[in-house]
């Protein structure tokens, strides 16, 4: 047995919808209609029946003894057909009836005002009228009216009704799914121009002022959606311009020391300089390429977790003593406060803004943690140059260095990094006015 499934198309669920819902209406309206038209045509029926007992009734006399006289009108041949006349239980006249008929008026007979119908073979309605002498019931006049012409109405109304109703629901069907099909078209065609624009990168946009009301919306966020798309193409371009770019250099450097120890033989003292140079390049090479498997990583990792900030911040000061023993150390002033991040994220933010604050601190590090509401403000704070004003936040581009001759080895991109990751977990960092050194603020959502 299949089972049926809803149209695949937003049209033709639409389109489905719209005769479901007008189907359910027809069908009520159809039942009401062909309801009130019965109760309408019975109606119909028993006026005639109860108009053509009063009219006999009234030219008959009941006397005193309960005889009755009949007083025949100018036109009496429309009130003879289907009349009953009784003088008590006995006829005193009769249309010619089957005797089905004649037997269900002979009951009625005698009996008080009453109605009753019969069905087979024809349907007819009767209706008894007793004509009174006094308080006393002296005879009784019954009618008849053939049923068959209201109920072969009724069938046809009924009939005519559905017959209707499909045709109306076909039509509904066809117009609705031709009308939210054009409807759709702009949606269809700037769903297409989406595409094509994202896949060759085009700077053309939709704009919400050249579309309805309704399609202004989805223009303006497809537009968002093509600019933070474009942006991140930008960013990608410009990371891997500059990646390549910083590795030029070490690569230069290694190719050329190798180049010049295999052209003819050195001392040992030329050696050991050329083998230094050689390895200095690639532990460069290595802090580069780590830099960006490291940013790869964070987009694809989930980053949910939490860690005390303090407890991280002291276990990188421990290690960046043990590994650089005469760097300025590095203190944490912290009220405990827990980040909504785990502790390995919050070691990859922290370190590259340590590394920075090591290569120009003087005397002193500082990382200070603080609770607000609804987050954790980390601040790496140190006592050197600081970072020029002519560079302020582009300290956070990639490959971009803030004192490009200073003679440190970095390569531009750990503070990019860490506003990568810190941004992925929810939070952002921010270089703040500082009146000695440079002040780095990371802000993250609370454990």
């Amino acid at each position: 047995m299949k089972i049926m499934r809803a149209p695949a198309t937003l049209r033709g669920r639409l389109a489905l919808l719209a005769l479901v819902t007008t189907a359910i209406w027809v069908a009520v309206l159809t039942a009401v209609f062909n309801v009130e038209l019965g109760a309408r045509l019975r109606q119909q029926a028993d006026d005639l029946v109860r108009t053509r007992t009063a009219a006999v009734a009234a030219t008959l006399e009941a006397q005193p003894d309960g005889r009755i006289v009949e007083h025949e009108p100018a036109d009496d041949t429309v009130l003879d057909v289907g009349i009953w006349i009784y003088q008590g239980a006995t006829a005193i006249q009769r249309p010619n009836a089957p005797s089905a008929l004649q037997d269900r008026a002979d009951r009625l007979a005698g009996n008080g005002e009453a109605s009753t119908d019969t069905s087979e073979p024809h349907a007819f309605r009767l209706y008894a009228l007793p004509i009174r002498a006094g308080d006393r019931q002296v005879g009784t006049v019954v009618a008849s009216v053939g049923l068959d012409a209201y109920r072969s109405t009724a069938r046809s109304a009924l009939a005519g009704s559905i017959g209707l109703g499909v045709l109306l629901l076909g039509g509904i069907y066809l117009v609705t799914r031709g009308v939210v099909g054009r409807a759709l078209q702009p949606v269809t065609e700037m769903s297409t121009q989406a595409s094509e624009w994202s896949e060759h990168g085009t700077a053309q946009r939709f704009g919400a002022d050249s579309h309805f009301a309704e399609l202004a919306g989805l223009a303006g966020n497809l537009d968002q959606l093509l600019d933070r798309q474009a942006a991140l193409l930008r960013h990608e371009q410009q990371l891997t311009a500059e990646l390549s770019h910083e590795l030029r250099t070490p690569l230069a450097m290694i190719t050329a020391e190798t180049d010049w120890l295999i052209a003819r033989r050195r001392n040992p003292d030329d050696q050991r300089t050329s083998h230094g140079t050689i390895a200095a390049a690639a532990a460069q090479m290595q802090r580069i390429c780590e830099t960006l498997l490291s940013e790869a990583r964070t987009r694809t990792d989930p980053v949910p977790g939490r860690c005390a900030v303090d407890d991280v911040a002291r276990v990188l000061a421990e290690r960046s003593s043990a590994e650089h023993p005469g760097a300025p150390p590095v203190t944490v002033v912290g009220d405990g406060a827990t980040a909504g991040v785990s502790a390995p994220l919050m070691e990859r933010i922290l370190t590259p803004l340590l590394d920075n604050a090591r290569r120009y601190a003087v005397r002193r590090i500082t990382v200070e943690s603080e609770r607000r509401p609804g987050g954790v403000l980390v601040a790496v704070v140190d006592d050197g140059c600081g970072v020029p004003e002519t560079v302020g936040a582009a300290v956070f581009e990639a490959g971009r260095r803030a004192h490009p001759d200073d003679g440190h080895d970095g390569a531009g991109l750990g503070l990019p990094l860490a506003r990568r990751l810190a941004r992925a977990a929810g939070g952002d960092i921010t270089l703040a006015d500082s009146p000695d050194g440079a002040r780095f603020v990371v802000s993250l959502p609370t454990g």
